[in-house]
């Protein structure tokens, strides 16, 4: 039986206790329906006591430590063995007791593995009136220990720690408390706290609700027809580290516990209590506690979270938590350690080898060089490989529909109608672009910018989307349709210029329909019997298309800013670079100085000289024409410099990767006074500290004597408030706090 106290929940029916509403009082088959006469005998019978010290076989009564509404607890002594131990009696056998008992039994004998739960060591059930024996915790409930104040924060999380471990026990057998909060939680002979009280707690699988104490319940929880929820637990737990950081559990002030001594019945006070917890300001009590750091309270805010979907799922997550902040706290003293020791050796080093500072910083400026090239050499293999894939692919897209026979067959009969009409063949290719389309849109892939098809004069007699300023126009001007590697203009083409007999991907170009810089992938179409090429059909993207997929390795993980281009081996002509993207450029920049940018001249015999290198490295003739290398340059200027010097000007680290057999290079660049700039930093950070050496080692022998003792002393230090059990008091006032909740009865 439970001595209510004003932060619990009561009513004169007990029934309600396990009720999910007044609508389903038969929900529990342990707790039947009273009417109002036999709840009016049951609290008369409940509030009797028993009449002098009651009998268990093989103990002696010692001293009644408490009584409440359903029995008593007894300090009783075992005859076998002398030890002390607690006999809950139960008053009523046939009664709500029963279930109770039942219930509380059940539990304690799920969790009698578990060091943190108080064990549970003997049932009388057939004993009149029957009764359960439990051990003996001398030392009192937190409870008592709060009477005094607040803890100290370490000595919390220490409890709450034990608590967590006990809750992580319980949880693991199925067994939801749903009734945690400081008179609940027993401390040992070595001041280690032990879970108590059972009498609410809940199966994992059981659907009926379970009322906790105010001001330790989840809101959810104050619900009738609440299911139990592991959460509710973990929202004691902050609640309760809350309770013994400030003194008094979150929310409870002189005005909310007005507001609940004012509502009527159960479920209004139930109401008020969501009300207050969901309406107050969140608690911030703890955040000003000594002790307290950022992480602790990011803790104890999440656990009492008004969300439970926000909270932490179980009490493991909890403990989790708490014994990464203390790792993390126990590693502060060596991490200043490792910071400051490296530190105070450099310093001191370098003030006294001075002459040895100039190849210190030579070489890691060239250390520098190479980390900073071999992750650009890598970064441009990922981007040649992955735009050499996209190519492939989208050809091999191109050449399935070139090569279906109803195309080619629709296309003779248009031809053989001198285009007069060409609505069949045009169906089918807006169908086959249409289905291409839709599979790139769900793997998500960028679209093509056109689709087009040319006849062997050069006459586009199809484009998607449509563009009539197209339609009809002469493009055998263009490289996609001759494939010989160079552009003509409309008046300078030579006549006999046919289309091409190989898939294509043509020199980028200006689009007349965009006015976009793209490329085209062009392939023949033939005849059925494979003899005569009908035409050409191509497809084009944006240049930037190809590129703004692999943004994300323009940035180092260092915050080193580095830039991709596209480079046309062909005519060292720049085809595409992210730099491009920036709106200082495109304002300065027009369509024709665009096309007359390309690979300064002198850097041209540097990138042809380190690809001979290259071959020579890996073993290959230097005369075969061969660019599948790898190359890299040190000294590189950017082609843009000519456009904005401040952006682009000065060298830069390039690495430079073939892109397939497409004759383009993917480059990679990052600036090099950005790889160096911490080696000139740590340069005139050398200077400066040499002129500071003395006072500041000085300085941080101090500080690192001071971490190192604050280590030791931490280590060191015992926790507080634990006196031997001899020097406390055995007297009756202690007996009756150290069992205090063994008297209680289901939480109302």
């Amino acid at each position: 039986m439970r001595i209510v106290n004003q932060g619990s929940l009561s009513s004169s029916s007990p029934r309600i206790n396990n009720m999910p509403s007044s609508d389903l009082a038969t929900a529990l088959d342990e707790t039947p329906l009273q009417d109002n006469e036999a709840r009016e005998r049951t609290r008369r019978l409940s509030e009797q006591t028993l009449s002098g010290a009651p009998h268990a076989a093989g103990y002696q009564m010692l001293k009644r430590l408490g009584e409440g509404a359903y029995g008593a607890v007894w300090l009783a002594r075992e005859n076998k063995t002398g030890k002390d131990v607690a006999i809950k009696f139960y008053t009523h056998r046939r009664g709500l007791d029963w279930s109770l008992l039942s219930r509380e039994v059940e539990k304690l004998a799920l969790l009698y593995t578990s060091r943190n739960i108080v064990r549970l060591q003997d049932v009388g059930w057939q004993h009149d009136p029957p009764y359960y024996v439990m051990e003996y915790l001398e030392n009192g409930s937190l409870a008592g220990m709060l009477a005094d104040g607040p803890m100290p924060a370490d000595e919390a999380i220490r409890i709450v720690k034990s608590v967590c471990q006990a809750l992580v026990h319980a949880h693991g057998r199925g067994v939801l408390h749903c009734d945690l909060k400081p008179a609940n939680v027993l401390m040992d002979s070595d001041f280690e706290p032990r879970l108590c009280d059972f009498g609410q707690s809940r199966l994992s699988d059981e659907q009926n609700p379970a009322l906790g104490t105010l001001f330790y319940m989840a809101p959810e929880q104050a619900d009738l027809t609440a299911v139990p929820d592991a959460r509710w637990d973990v929202y004691a737990l902050g609640a309760l580290l809350y309770h013994l950081l400030i003194g008094m559990p979150p929310f409870r002030t002189p005005e909310n516990e007005a507001r609940l001594q004012n509502a009527p019945g159960l479920e209004d006070r139930l109401r008020v209590y969501q009300q207050i917890v969901r309406e107050s300001p969140r608690p911030n009590g703890h955040a000003g506690v000594k002790g307290v750091d950022r992480r602790l309270v990011e803790i104890i805010d999440r656990c009492l979270q008004i969300n439970p979907e926000r909270r932490y799922a179980n009490a493991q997550a909890v403990l989790d938590v708490l014994y990464i902040r203390d790792r993390q706290r126990r590693m502060r003293p060596l991490v200043a350690l490792g910071g400051i020791g490296p530190a105070l050796l450099l310093v001191s080093m370098f003030f006294v080898t001075t002459n040895l500072m100039h190849s210190a910083v030579e070489s890691t400026e060239e250390n520098l060089r190479e980390r900073a090239i071999e992750t650009d050499v890598m970064s441009a293999n990922v981007v040649a490989r992955s735009v050499d894939r996209e190519l492939q692919a989208r050809m091999a897209e191109l050449l399935t529909v070139a090569s279906d026979r109803l195309l080619r067959s629709a296309l003779e009969a248009s031809l053989d109608r001198d285009w007069s009409d060409r609505e069949q063949f045009q169906q089918m290719l807006d169908n086959e672009k249409s289905h291409i389309d839709e599979s790139r849109r769900k793997q998500l892939l960028e679209l093509d910018t056109s689709w087009f098809f040319c006849d062997a004069k050069g006459f586009q007699r199809w484009r998607e989307p449509l563009d009539t300023s197209t339609i009809d126009g002469n493009f055998k001007h263009r490289d996609y349709f001759h494939g010989l590697n160079r552009e003509y203009t409309a008046e300078t083409v030579p006549p006999e210029t046919g289309p091409i007999r190989s898939s294509h991907i043509s020199l980028p170009y200006k689009s007349a329909a965009t006015n976009l810089n793209v490329v085209a992938l062009s392939t023949p179409v033939w005849d059925t019997e494979g003899k005569k090429v009908l035409g050409v059909l191509g497809r084009t993207t944006s240049l930037g298309q190809l590129l703004s997929q692999h943004e994300v390795i323009i940035r180092g993980a260092d915050g080193t800013h580095r830039m991709i281009a596209l480079i046309d081996r062909r005519n060292w002509k720049l085809l595409d670079h992210s730099g491009l993207e920036d709106p200082r450029v495109l304002r300065e920049l027009t369509a024709d100085e665009f096309e007359k940018l390309r690979v300064d001249d002198e850097m041209v015999p540097r990138i042809k000289s380190a690809e001979e290198e290259e071959k020579v490295r890996r073993g290959m003739s230097t005369d075969e024409d061969d660019i599948q290398v790898r190359v890299l340059l040190t000294e590189y200027r950017d082609p843009l410099s000519t456009i904005n010097h401040d952006l682009f000007g000065g060298e830069w680290l390039a690495a430079f990767c073939p892109v397939g057999t497409t004759g383009w290079s993917a480059v990679v660049q990052e600036r090099t006074a950005s790889v160096l700039a911490p080696v000139y930093a740590m340069q005139r950070e050398l200077i400066r500290y040499a002129w500071l050496g003395l006072s500041v080692g000085g300085l941080v022998v101090a500080a690192l004597w001071y971490f190192v003792l604050r280590s030791i002393n931490e280590r060191g230090m015992r926790h507080w408030s634990r006196p031997k059990t001899t020097d406390r008091p055995n007297n009756d006032r202690g007996e009756l706090a150290s069992n205090r909740t063994h008297t209680d009865g289901p939480t109302r």
